[in-house]
């Protein structure tokens, strides 16, 4: 998600390093920490890929600065990775969220509502973090409360978000809602 998430910015307007590192923290920081450790070859990863160059500018103190802007060829995968996400990208939460945060620049709204349907599927399948069998256990089901508030606020996180996407669907498509 890493590169997904520094193409996405760099399509928002040219960073310097330190300025994406900031905004990748932002997005992820909380659940994935991003190190220079991990940004910085990314970021060279992707610049030998093709998808991102970096420009030199005078600093304003004594050293130049490394301005880092998105190619063509970046913009075009960006493009193809947010129309065809992977699997996980829609099931696993956080990735899921890094999609949606640069879902805007797909400019079709039919090609935004073919990744949100797959999320709308995706959320629709009966789930639980716990199982008797096959069966998906309810938060009804537990005397523990811990796990019992565990599934109710899975549950009403998933409920907000299929309502969301349910009325985002609708009027990307130009029709009522469902």
């Amino acid at each position: 998600m890493l590169k997904l998430a520094i193409l996405g910015f760099l399509h928002d307007r040219p960073l310097h390093g330190y300025e994406l590192r900031r905004h990748l923290s932002a997005l992820t920081g909380h659940v994935r920490p991003i190190s220079d450790g991990t940004l910085y070859p990314a970021i060279k990863r992707l610049e030998t890929a093709g998808l991102l160059v970096r420009e030199t500018e005078p600093g304003s103190a004594a050293a130049p600065r490394h301005t880092l802007h998105l190619t063509e060829a970046g913009r075009a995968a960006l493009l193809d990775h947010l129309r065809e996400p992977e699997p996980l990208d829609i099931s696993d939460e956080n990735r899921w969220f890094t999609v949606l945060a640069f879902l805007r620049h797909l400019a079709d709204p039919a090609a935004q509502a073919t990744v949100l349907r797959r999320r709308l599927a995706f959320l629709s399948e009966p789930a639980s973090f716990f199982y008797d069998g096959r069966r998906p256990l309810g938060a009804e089901e537990f005397e523990d409360p811990f796990r019992r508030g565990l599934l109710l606020v899975a549950r009403a996180t998933s409920e907000a978000e299929l309502g969301w996407l349910r009325a985002t669907l609708a009027e990307l498509e130009g029709r009522p809602e469902d």
